[in-house]
């Protein structure tokens, strides 16, 4: 019993010190911070700032080609050795993104796209196309409108549009760029939320990202440097 005692304190006084190595390892995100070369598997990944580096992918793209990683994003599969020198795959359509100069890039909408801010509150544009014919679109399959006196062939109407999205850093999770997302995410400051909660609607449309930056002046982001 005795024995099992000094075991938990022993526990207990060695606590503190990794607690202290752990937020040693954090440091606070400015501009000027750059984030490990490679491939996100996933969105855990990305929060300890360990990608797949380079050299642990299996391509026949050179290393130092300046455009490496968009061509890795064109095939359907990326390959690599793991931590422990194991052989894995993963599908390129469920990969987070990726790291390239630094900066970080997000899998959305069939493309991958900057990340041009960071923070507790990250913000960004991506891409969206959308198909409209009417009737369900199978991208692979032609089909004729059998409503039609004439059976004319139908073709489906692609719209590309720019979107903006917001992303909550602690969770990963993506939110479309509304005044809704932006009410959700600023919960977590309860006295800014009610200070924007308080505006007018057409107010608060106008200075959702005002408040964004400020969140993130509130609450700065810290990430893993080791």
């Amino acid at each position: 019993m005795r024995r099992n005692l000094t075991a938990c304190i022993f526990v207990l006084f060695l606590l503190p010190a990794f607690s202290q190595v752990d937020s040693v390892n954090l440091v606070r995100y400015t501009p000027d911070f750059r984030f490990k070369e490679g491939i996100f598997a996933n969105y855990e990944q990305v929060k300890r700032n360990q990608p797949i580096p380079k050299s642990r992918i299996l391509t026949d793209v050179s290393y130092d080609d300046p455009y490496f990683f968009d061509r890795i994003v064109e095939k359907k599969k990326l390959y690599y050795y793991d931590i422990y020198g194991v052989k894995q795959e993963i599908r390129i359509a469920d990969i987070w993104g990726y790291s390239r100069n630094g900066v970080l890039y997000i899998g959305m909408n069939e493309g991958f796209y900057r990340i041009t801010i960071i923070g507790s509150i990250c913000h960004f544009v991506a891409n969206l196309t959308t198909y409209n014919t009417g009737y369900p679109y199978y991208p692979y399959y032609d089909y004729y409108d059998y409503y039609s006196p004439y059976n004319i062939r139908q073709t489906p109407r692609t719209t590309n549009e720019m979107r903006q999205y917001i992303m909550d850093f602690g969770t990963g999770k993506v939110m479309e760029y509304d005044v809704s997302s932006v009410e959700v995410l600023l919960m977590k400051d309860p006295e800014l939320h009610d200070e924007f909660v308080s505006l007018r609607r057409k107010k608060k449309k106008q200075l959702k990202f005002l408040y964004i930056r400020k969140f993130n002046e509130r609450n700065p982001l810290y990430i893993s440097n080791k």
